[in-house]
């Protein structure tokens, strides 16, 4: 009977080494996951460490404000034209031995649009962003960090260059579309409120908001049509058109009345944010591409792609539940299968 009691009073201690053993282990997969979360934004430090007005870019040890109306006229030079759209033409230039993109208002026409955007730029600064650099809106002129690699259109080609070849991976590619859905996640959160993504009414044009910088994660750029959108007032976005057609857009986008009336704003169906959580899947396979390992992701995603397109917008996730979903997969994955390459980019 002694025996039995003490064999049972040996066994209590060892119980307690394995719970806490478990314990440990889960406290260490807790932080390595939160590990990942951060490695998955480092980009938030590249110019979040400056006050508001302030910015600090390449080898700069210190902040510096905005370059104003005199700064810009003196001291940037203008390379060569590198971007034309309707509301602006982008200038390869130079300041101080920086590369810096200066936007320029293409036609008066779009004057209200150019300003808008620069509003937003001036708004929005912070990790998902384009850093601006200086402004001078009476002459109709902002500046701000140039990015050699592009626009998220030039991704496969980018990596297909043999010097980045080696970091055309599902790792790397799993991680930019997250940071995607984590600028929706900003814009649809931002300090000026719930912003909603009217330029982007196909792929290309929606890769082509987003610069890829050097470091390989993305940033936005071209904010000339973010509206607001306010439900409490009943404030939604009109910003669809007759002309819109294919999967990418998303119902609510489309001309309700087909021929029977003409085209008007006032006719078109309002809409929110939700419009542009119908566009991450698509966004996402473009960014997975197919590449060895995409095939995993695409299928743990796939449930909450599925809610994205739901024909009801009410019905969809908000971008930040989307947002969790990818954060647990890429989290999950990177956990199973990190790579070296990975890790260097991280």
């Amino acid at each position: 009977m002694a025996k039995g009691v003490s064999s049972a009073s040996r066994s209590v201690p060892v119980v307690l080494v394995c719970l806490g053993a478990l314990l440990f282990a889960n406290v260490l997969i807790y932080f390595y996951i939160e590990s990942l979360y951060q490695s998955s934004e480092t980009h938030v430090s590249l110019h979040g460490n400056c006050p508001p007005g302030h910015f600090k870019m390449g080898v700069m040890k210190n902040c510096s404000p905005w370059l104003q109306c005199p700064a810009v006229r003196k001291e940037v030079r203008k390379l060569k034209m590198i971007g034309q759209g309707a509301v602006k033409q982008v200038f390869l230039s130079e300041w101080k031995g920086h590369k810096v993109a200066m936007s320029k208002l293409s036609t008066p026409k779009y004057e209200d649009d150019f300003l808008h955007g620069l509003a937003m730029l001036q708004a929005l600064q912070g990790p998902h962003v384009v850093l601006l650099v200086g402004l001078c809106p009476e002459d109709h002129t902002f500046i701000t960090e140039y990015h050699p690699l592009g626009s998220l259109l030039n991704l496969d080609s980018v990596l297909a260059q043999e010097r980045y070849r080696r970091l055309d991976t599902w790792q790397t590619r799993l991680r930019l579309a997250l940071e995607y859905v984590s600028a929706v996640h900003y814009l649809h959160n931002s300090p000026v409120g719930t912003r909603v993504m009217c330029d982007s009414n196909d792929l290309e044009k929606t890769l082509s908001q987003f610069l890829l910088t050097s470091d390989f994660h993305l940033v936005a750029n071209d904010l000339d049509a973010l509206p607001a959108v306010d439900q409490a007032k009943g404030r939604l976005v009109k910003c669809g058109g007759r002309e819109l057609h294919g999967d990418f857009v998303a119902p609510e986008q489309l001309w309700p009345h087909g021929d029977s009336a003409p085209f008007s704003d006032e006719l078109m169906p309002g809409y929110d944010e939700k419009t542009d959580v119908w566009k991450i899947p698509d966004v996402a396979r473009f960014l997975l591409g197919r590449v060895p390992g995409g095939d995993l992701a695409h299928f743990h995603l796939f449930q909450i792609h599925g809610e994205c397109k739901r024909r009801d917008p009410t019905l969809r996730p908000t971008a930040r539940a989307v947002l969790g979903i990818y954060r647990t997969v890429y989290a999950n994955m990177m956990k199973d299968n990190p790579s070296p390459s990975s890790r260097d980019m991280l």
